[in-house]
């Protein structure tokens, strides 16, 4: 049996602004979109059933629908579109990214899954194909696909890459907190315009893109505050941490970011954040 180990990576919205309220009842927003080295861990292979057997473990495994999840949505869709009619899977994922954090676990994973079909099983889709149907999924899928920087804006198909690498030292801590996306959007009252900036950026320069990012801000901040105050006191202690360029949460929370000069610095913050808030997961971090 053909095993395949595969690599989820996190997603970290380094800004978001909610631009307008769509009469359907989502949003068109603006977010600078990176990636950093945590990750979860998918085995896959084949199996001689009729149904897929799909298994979560990890840390943060706990709270996910073995029924309805991202993997189960790929593998529906698939089978819809007659790739594979009489082949199952068994789907390991080892959870190493929190559930409900912001920071996109369930959609990489999907993502990911994607990907593989596409490459190992000769789906031959093309770009335009495969990202319609991560669209399918959800919203965070189709900039999955692509481990770049990314802007995005308005919908989740209009997609700037960047094949620039922003080398940023991150600290994450997640309070064991899970936010619903659609919770969030609905309780957010801050509306900005579409900025322009970011294209004029030196992305290669990190002190000018920190510089950047530090005026930046996530819109649904606000909201996130309102329902967790908790959420403020971690944001606003990382800001104190030395060498800290600036701290938000990333994309609807309840995760907070904050972004180093220096990788020790970040190391330092860590251990002063498990002193003052022993309970909450933190975890250091690096762009790729």
């Amino acid at each position: 049996m053909i095993k395949y180990n595969l690599k989820s990576y996190c997603k970290i919205n380094l800004t978001l602004k909610v631009l307008k309220k769509l009469k359907n009842g989502f949003h068109n927003i603006e977010s600078l979109v990176t990636f950093c080295n945590l990750h979860d861990k998918i085995t896959i292979s084949k199996i001689k059933s009729t149904n897929d057997k799909i298994i979560f473990s990890g840390k943060f495994s706990r709270g996910i629908n073995n029924k309805l999840n991202t993997i189960n949505k790929v593998l529906f869709l698939l089978r819809k579109k007659n790739f594979f009619k009489n082949q199952a899977f068994k789907i390991k994922v080892i959870k190493n990214i929190p559930h409900g954090s912001g920071l996109g676990g369930g959609s990489s994973n999907a993502a990911t899954l994607l990907n593989f079909f596409n490459s190992k099983m000769h789906l031959n889709l093309n770009k335009y194909e495969i990202i319609k149907m991560a669209s399918q999924i959800g919203f965070d899928v189709p900039v999955n696909l692509l481990k770049q920087n990314t802007l995005i804006f308005g919908g989740s198909r209009n997609l700037l890459r960047f094949n620039q690498k922003f080398n940023l030292n991150l600290l994450i801590v997640y309070p064991n907190i899970v936010c619903t996306t659609k919770k969030i959007y609905k309780k957010n009252k801050k509306f900005s315009l579409v900025n322009n900036h970011l294209k004029t950026v030196n992305k290669k320069n990190k002190k000018q893109l920190i510089n950047f990012l530090e005026n930046e801000n996530n819109d649904l901040q606000a909201a996130v505050f309102k329902y967790y105050p908790k959420v403020r006191k971690i944001i606003n202690f990382i800001k104190l941490q030395k060498n800290c360029c600036f701290s938000r949460i990333t994309g609807s929370g309840s995760a907070c970011i904050g972004i180093f000069f220096d990788n020790r610095s970040a190391i330092y913050a860590q251990k002063l954040i498990k002193l003052k808030f022993p309970k909450y997961w933190c975890v250091v971090s690096k762009t790729i």
